[in-house]
C-alpha cells in the first residue's frame, strides 16, 4: 500500500494490496490491478519476493510435513520409507530446506539466464530491463505463479519458443514437487529405484500434458480469436503452452475470454488436477487424481485391493483422496453460487474463476477486476484455503489414524 509501490500519486487501495499479496503469496497469478502499468518496480520487486516465499515456504512446508507424518508411522514403515528415498535422516530438516532453496534457486537462475539473453539479443531491450524480465518471470514461472510484466501477459510473445518454451520446463520442474526432482537428480536413468509418488506424477504429467495440448489446440484450432490465424506450427506451441499453464502456472499466450466454452470446461478439468505434491503447484494433485483411477480400475475389474505400479495401495490413502476430492468439489460448488449471486457473468467464466482461484492456477477469462469487492473476497479465500488447505487437511488425516479396538455388522445400501 506504500505509495512508492505504485505508479502514480497516492498507494494502492487495502483491497487491491490484499489480493495482489495473497494472489502472490499463494503462487496463483490471478489480478485486480494490470501487474506492468499499476506498480513500480518497487512494488513489482516486493512481488517477485512474495512469490519466492510462497513458492519455497510451500515446498519446504509439505516437505517438513512429510517428515512429521513419517516419525507417526510405525518403525517398519518408517525404515521402509527411509529406505525407498534414500533419505540421510528422518531428522535432517535442515538438509532438506537446503536442498530445497539450492533446486529452487538454480533451476530460476538457468531459466533466467535463458529469456534475458532472448529479450536482450531477440528484442533490444536494455541490459538492465531484459535481466529484470528474465529474473522476474524466471521466479514466477518455477514457483507456477503467472504474475507476468507485460499488460498482456505473454500474448506478445505467443509464438516465441525461446520466451515460451523456457517458461513451460520452469512450469513443468515447479510443478513435479521437490521429492520428485531430488529422484530423478539421483537416478535419473533407473526408473526402477522410483518409488510409487516419482512415477505417479512422472506418468501423469506427460498423459496430461499431453491430453490437454491436444484437446485444447483441436477445440480453437479454428477459432479466429485465438489459434485461427496461426499456422499450424504456432498452433502447436500455443496449445502446448496453455496446456502446461493450465497446470497451475497462469501465464497467458491467447485470451482465455474468447476461448470456446469447450476449452474452458477442459481446462477446467486440467486445473483442478493439478501438478505433483511437495511442489510449487496447486489443485488436488495427480497423486490424489491417480490414487481414484486406480480405485475405479480395480473396482470395474472386481479386484479386492488395488494395486499400482505392482504395489497394493493402502486403504487409508483411497480414503483420503476421495474425501479431498469431496471437499474440493464442494468448495468450489458452493463458491461458484455465491459469486453467480454477487455477478452478471456466466457461469463458464465464474466456474472458470473459482477453480482458477482454488487451484492457484491464475488463468482468467478477464473478469477478475470486474467482480465486486465480496466477489473478490471470495476469491482470496479460495487462494489461500486451496494453497494450504488440502496440504493441512491430508497431513491431518495422515497423522489422526487411530486404531478401533471393535467392528461393527458389516451391511450395505444399494448402489447406483
Amino acid at each position: 500500500m506504500l505509495p512508492i509501490a505504485r505508479v502514480g500519486p497516492g498507494g494502492s487501495s487495502l483491497l487491491e494490496a490484499i489480493f495482489t499479496a495473497t494472489s502472490a503469496v499463494c503462487v496463483t497469478g490471478l489480478v485486480v490491478v494490470d501487474t506492468a502499468t499499476h506498480w513500480t518496480p518497487f512494488g513489482q520487486v516486493v512481488i517477485m519476493l512474495l512469490i519466492q516465499v510462497g513458492g519455497l515456504g510451500i515446498m519446504t512446508f509439505v516437505s517438513v510435513v512429510g517428515l512429521s507424518v513419517l516419525r507417526k508411522m510405525s518403525l517398519r514403515s518408517r525404515i521402509t520409507a527411509a529406505a525407498e528415498v534414500k533419505s540421510v535422516g528422518l531428522e535432517d530438516v535442515r538438509g532438506l530446506v537446503l536442498g530445497v532453496v539450492g533446486t529452487s534457486v538454480l533451476i530460476e537462475l538457468c531459466v533466467a539466464v535463458v529469456l534475458s539473453l532472448r529479450f536482450l539479443f531477440g528484442y533490444g531491450e536494455p541490459l538492465g530491463r531484459a535481466l529484470w524480465l528474465g529474473l522476474f518471470h524466471a521466479v514466477s514461472s518455477f514457483n507456477n505463479a503467472g504474475f507476468a510484466l507485460f499488460s498482456d501477459n505473454m500474448i506478445s510473445y505467443a509464438t516465441d519458443p525461446w520466451v515460451c518454451l523456457p517458461l513451460a520446463a520452469a512450469v513443468i520442474l515447479g510443478g513435479l514437487g521437490f521429492p520428485v526432482l531430488v529422484q530423478l537428480r539421483r537416478y535419473p536413468r533407473l526408473p526402477r529405484k522410483w518409488v510409487m509418488n516419482t512415477r505417479l506424477v512422472l506418468a501423469g504429467t506427460v498423459v496430461l500434458l499431453v491430453a490437454g495440448a491436444v484437446y485444447l489446440t483441436a477445440v480453437e484450432w479454428s477459432n479466429p480469436s485465438t489459434l485461427g490465424p496461426l499456422g499450424w506450427s504456432d498452433k502447436i506451441l500455443v496449445g502446448f503452452f496453455q496446456s502446461v499453464q493450465a497446470r497451475t502456472a497462469g501465464f497467458n499466450s491467447i485470451d482465455w475470454g474468447q476461448m470456446d466454452s469447450a476449452s474452458l470446461l477442459g481446462t477446467d478439468v486440467l486445473m483442478l488436477i493439478g501438478g505433483g505434491p511437495a511442489g510449487t503447484a496447486g489443485g488436488i494433485k495427480i497423486t490424489t487424481f491417480a490414487v481414484l483411477f486406480f480405485v475405479l480400475v480395480a473396482e470395474i475389474r472386481g479386484e479386492g485391493t488395488v494395486t499400482v505400479f505392482g504395489k497394493q495401495l493402502a486403504r487409508s490413502v483411497q480414503r483420503q483422496a476421495i474425501t479431498i476430492v469431496l471437499i474440493a468439489v464442494a468448495v468450489i460448488a458452493f463458491s461458484t453460487v455465491i459469486l453467480m449471486l454477487l455477478t452478471d457473468f456466466s457461469l463458464d467464466a465464474l466456474l472458470f474463476e473459482v477453480i482458477s482461484a482454488f487451484a492457484t492456477v491464475g488463468l482468467s477469462t478477464g473478469i477478475t477486476a470486474a467482480i465486486p469487492p465480496g466477489g473478490q473476497v471470495v476469491l482470496m479465500l479460495l487462494m489461500f484455503i486451496g494453497r494450504l488447505g488440502p496440504i493441512a487437511f491430508a497431513s491431518a488425516l495422515a497423522l489422526r489414524q487411530r486404531p478401533s479396538a471393535f467392528e461393527l455388522p458389516i451391511e450395505r445400501p444399494i448402489i447406483g
